[in-house]
């Protein structure tokens, strides 16, 4: 009762300015705390970390590692903060976020807004055990090296997280996408590779990518060994939008990215035996369960926060344990893939 009451307050507000409200409300204590939810049904193992459910939070929320112990309780599997760029950056102007309420969708242009990673690698450095926590990297905006960039976050922050995430994805840092290339993947991929230590390190990919762009960037991504590959960050579409901020620049989130995003996720996972964890449109253990089934090993959701509260995460694991207990699945690796072909 008193997050839908919180929620109809903070969406009468700038979207930006709720958001940090909301991290207001969790450093504060003030936000429910269930526990990594859990059972024989949602355990899993993912790039060899241990899952005590699949549904994980997806970077963006916590960009500096301010509130890892209350998320870590939310009832999440797993969590990722940042990006975080190796110079503290400002971002894009403000406004850059907004809520397109009537399609349950949001659109940002942030441009990797962070404390830095000296800053966010110290708060790391401090956190307690828990579920697994990993880190996204990013480049800064005036850096003429993009690549360089990626390996020198995660020689700070690689020692004190359990993966980390090159995200060569974001539309909104100027020209980022283009190392989504072979030969640019291939390249920063290695510079990664040669730092990261014992750190698994995951690759979050566009959804705007061709068929020949998902074989590729399949080849390379096992070529240089990705211990996973996240499907998918925002998009640049606004097909059937009806909001009426539907033509704001930057990537696109939530309900409307959800049938794209798990398409390339079936496809990629025609591809590569490299596990992918779903992301895009999430907002129920249904659409949990289809990413699943699509072919992905574990989820990640964000904008549905924004609609559903953070009681959401506990919600999807305990509703998707009952949907996978109801279809007779002992693990919910069992599951994973066989409707793929429905979506290729």
């Amino acid at each position: 009762m008193f997050e839908k009451i919180g929620l109809k307050a903070l969406r009468k507000i700038d979207p930006e300015t709720a958001h940090g409200l909301a991290m207001t409300a969790l450093k504060s204590g003030l936000t429910a705390r269930p526990g990594p939810v859990t059972s024989d049904r949602l355990q899993t193992t993912v790039a060899g970390l241990e899952l005590p459910n699949p549904v994980g939070l997806a970077a963006g929320f916590d960009k500096n590692a301010e509130t890892i112990g209350p998320l870590s309780a939310a009832g999440f599997g797993f969590i990722e903060v940042g990006a975080a760029t190796p110079i503290a950056q400002p971002g894009n102007p403000k406004p850059r976020l907004f809520r397109l309420t009537e399609d349950q969708a949001a659109i940002n242009r942030f441009g990797f807004n962070n404390e830095g990673a000296e800053a966010i690698a110290a708060r790391l450095s401090a956190r307690s055990k828990g579920i697994p926590v990993g880190i996204n990297l990013g480049a800064n905006k005036t850096s003429t090296n993009k690549a360089v960039d990626f390996a020198e976050v995660l020689k700070l922050c690689g020692p004190h997280v359990d993966f980390a995430t090159v995200n060569v994805s974001s539309p909104n840092t100027e020209k980022l996408r283009d190392l989504q290339g072979p030969m640019a993947l291939a390249m920063l991929l290695d510079g990664v590779m040669q730092v990261r230590g014992d750190c698994p390190v995951f690759l979050k990919i566009a959804p705007d990518l061709s068929d020949q762009d998902l074989a590729d960037i399949a080849k390379v991504a096992s070529d240089a060994r990705v211990a996973a590959i996240i499907t998918t960050n925002t998009t640049l579409d606004r097909d059937d939008l009806r909001s009426k901020h539907k033509g704001e620049a930057g990537g696109l989130s939530g309900k409307p990215l959800f049938e794209k995003s798990t398409r390339v996720l079936a496809k990629l996972g025609q591809l590569t035996d490299i596990p992918l964890i779903g992301v895009g449109g999430i907002s129920s253990a249904e659409d949990a369960y289809t990413k699943v089934k699509a072919g992905a090993s574990a989820v990640q959701l964000y904008t549905a926060l924004v609609y559903g509260g953070l009681s959401l995460a506990a919600q999807i694991a305990r509703d998707l344990d009952a949907l996978l207990a109801k279809d007779g699945f002992e693990n919910i690796a069992e599951a994973k893939g066989i409707e793929a072909k429905n979506w290729l």
